[in-house]
Order: structure tokens, then C-alpha cells, then sequence
């Protein structure tokens, strides 16, 4: 497998998005952080370019929501990317009463925003990640999948069908249909599940080498061993794919009496969980110290990065929100040089310029206030 194709953000321009009634701003250098007080607007970038790919964004938000405040004809975000093709130019807007995002590729109407992912994959560490590893398997199963999402663009999609059909499912359950129904519906079910399942179990896989490979390279951030736990996952080990089929769809046969109590499906890779352990101390990241959580999650999304950008062939645009303050000096300067070596184009952001200041040579700081974006001097 070749090099992959360094993608890389040229131009971003807002329009009415967050707190920024109008913005332009380029970007040259591979490594950018983006400087200012709090509420300045700097997480307000990243999730613009969040946007800029498949998914909610990093913060989830509802579209609505995005807008200005009073701005009435809804937002819009415009960005030009260099990557495989050259230069391609991507939008993405929203306007009230819009039923989803407005998307359009080098002036084109886009019919799905999977489409995005053929020009850039971003990724994401953020402040409110910190207690993934101690919350509830909900938030580390989106997490995952948000993983999966930059490696096999169709898992998206799969995600969002295995809900629906799970929904439907509950539904027929709790309106007492018949088995003839169910039957129906279960059989929908079951490949959706064993899909999602095998898709997840392949990054795992992905991400346990490539950070036992780093372990033996001196990656500068603790091992993290990762694997997918559940009762789903315990029926399919060592069984072929159509074998689970049927393995699952009897156990939602002998499941519908306890399920229709629940008033939800109780099995299944909608219960999974990612489970994360500190190899070096063997034991839990729930139970490390803060500290060591954070260096295991930048540990973790450093080597997804690498994944990301050799499974696809592109390499990623990765976005990390305040995390520089949290490290020590030493932990600093070793995400900056691993930063340089990856050769992704990263943006960071801060309140504190001097964070930033061993960058190494062609990184950018910017400063970041009053609704603009300009090159920070040091004093």
C-alpha cells in the first residue's frame, strides 16, 4: 500500500455559524493553533470543519442551533480542500425549515453527506471526552463508531438502519404484533447487527496492532489495549457471519417475552462496549488517574489517525480542542513532534499562546476574537 494523499484545509469561510456573522480565513501550515480567551470562538471553528465531513459534527448540535443568534436565513460553511483531486470546493448550510444539512461538492448537490468522505475524514478530541473511559458505554459505543465512520464510510449508514430496525422492532413489541411480524422484522435485524458488529471488531483489531506498534516504537503516550465486549460479541466469537445470523435471530425469538417487559431489545450490538485497559499498569482506564486517562486517549486517537489515514488512503484532518493545557511540558513536546511526524494538518486550540510556542518550524498560531481570525504576534 502506498503513501496516503496528505488532504489538507486551504480556505474556510463562515457565514452566519455560531458567534461569526462573517468569516474568511486560509491556512497554510500543517500544524495551526488557533488562540484566545474563552467564549472567543475557537471550539466554534473546529466544529465548522467538523461539518465539513459525514456526521453531526463534534458537538452533536441540532442544526438550528448552529445559526447565529438572529440570524434568520440559517448558516452556512464553505471550505476549500486540497486532496486527491486536486482542489475541491465543499459547502454545507442549513436554513429554517430544511429537513438536514444543504451539501454540495465543487457546486454540485451532494445526495448523502457519506459523499464527503471521498475528500476528507476528520477527527476529534475534545475537553468533553475526558470521562469516556469512566461514563456510561453509550457515549465510548458513538465513540467508536465515530472511529469506524473514518475507516469504512457505509457504517454510518448501517448504524442509522440498525436503529430504525430496532425501533421497529420495539415498536411491534410493545403493540403486541404477531410472530409473522417479528419474524418479518428480526430478520431484518439480524445482518444489520452482524454488520455493525464485524465493522467495529475490525478497527478494534486495527487499533490494538497499530498502538502495540507504537508501544514498540516509544510512543510517548501510554499502551492502550482496546476490545468489544457484550453478550453479542461472546455468541459471535469463532462464528462465520451467516451462523450469527441465525444465532441472533433465535435469540431475539426466545427473547420477545422479556424484551416486551423491558419495553426494549435487550441483545444485541446496541449494547456493546468498548473496554479499554493501561497495558502498563494492567488495569482498567476507568481506574487510571486522570492524568494517564488523558495521555490514553490521545494515545488511542493518535493511532486511529494512522489507521484512518492507511486504510483510506487520506490522511485525515484532526482537530484537538484544549489539549495542550493538560499536559505536562514534557507530554507537550512530545505530542508536538508526533504531531510533525504523523504529517496530518492539525488544528489546536488554547487560551494560553505560549502553550504553542515549540511548534516546530511552519506551524501557525492564530488569534482568535471578536468574530475574527488573525496571525498572533508574541510580545
Amino acid at each position: 500500500m502506498g503513501e496516503p494523499v496528505r488532504v489538507a484545509l486551504r480556505s474556510l469561510t463562515l457565514s452566519d455559524f455560531r458567534n461569526y456573522e462573517a468569516l474568511s480565513v486560509t491556512f497554510e501550515a500543517p500544524l495551526i493553533a488557533l488562540v484566545g480567551e474563552n467564549g472567543a470562538g475557537k471550539t466554534n471553528l473546529l466544529e465548522a470543519v467538523s461539518l465539513l465531513t459525514a456526521g453531526r459534527g463534534l458537538r452533536r448540535a441540532a442544526l438550528d442551533d448552529l445559526a447565529r443568534r438572529d440570524a434568520p436565513r440559517g448558516w452556512a460553511v464553505s471550505a476549500r480542500i486540497d486532496g486527491s483531486g486536486g482542489e475541491t470546493r465543499i459547502g454545507v448550510g442549513h436554513a429554517p425549515g430544511d429537513p438536514g444539512r444543504r451539501i454540495r461538492i465543487d457546486g454540485a448537490d451532494a445526495r448523502s453527506s457519506d459523499m464527503l468522505l471521498d475528500y476528507v475524514r476528520v477527527l476529534w478530541l475534545l475537553p468533553s471526552m475526558d470521562g469516556l473511559f469512566t461514563g456510561p458505554a453509550g457515549d465510548r459505543r458513538r465513540f467508536l463508531d465515530r472511529l469506524v465512520l473514518a475507516i469504512d464510510p457505509g457504517h454510518g449508514r448501517r448504524v442509522a438502519d440498525l436503529e430504525r430496525t430496532l425501533r421497529a422492532r420495539n415498536r411491534l413489541l410493545d403493540e403486541r404484533g404477531s410472530d409473522a411480524f417479528l419474524d418479518a422484522v428480526e430478520a431484518q435485524l439480524a445482518p444489520l447487527a452482524v454488520a455493525v458488529s464485524y465493522a467495529r471488531q475490525e478497527t478494534v483489531t486495527l487499533l490494538r496492532a497499530r498502538m502495540a506498534s507504537q508501544a514498540r516504537a516509544g510512543q510517548p503516550f501510554p499502551q492502550a489495549d482496546v476490545a468489544l465486549a457484550g453478550a453479542f460479541e461472546d455468541s459471535a466469537a469463532g462464528a462465520a457471519a451467516g451462523d450469527l445470523e441465525d444465532v441472533y435471530r433465535d435469540m431475539l425469538a426466545a427473547g420477545r417475552y422479556r424484551d416486551r417487559a423491558a419495553g426494549r431489545t435487550l441483545e444485541g450490538p446496541h449494547r456493546s462496549d468498548l473496554t479499554v485497559r493501561h497495558v502498563a499498569k494492567d488495569m482498567p482506564a476507568a481506574l487510571a488517574s486522570t492524568g494517564e486517562q488523558k495521555a490514553l486517549l490521545i494515545g488511542l486517537v493518535l493511532a486511529h489517525a494512522e489507521v484512518a489515514a492507511a486504510t483510506a488512503g487520506l490522511t485525515p484532518l484532526l482537530l484537538l480542542d484544549e489539549v495542550a493545557a493538560h499536559l505536562d511540558p514534557e507530554r507537550r513536546r512530545a505530542l508536538f513532534q508526533r504531531l510533525e511526524t504523523l504529517g496530518l494538518q492539525v488544528m489546536m486550540t488554547g487560551t494560553d499562546p505560549f502553550l504553542f510556542t515549540e511548534l516546530p518550524p511552519g506551524s501557525a498560531i492564530l488569534k482568535v476574537a471578536n468574530g475574527t481570525v488573525s496571525v498572533y504576534k508574541m510580545s
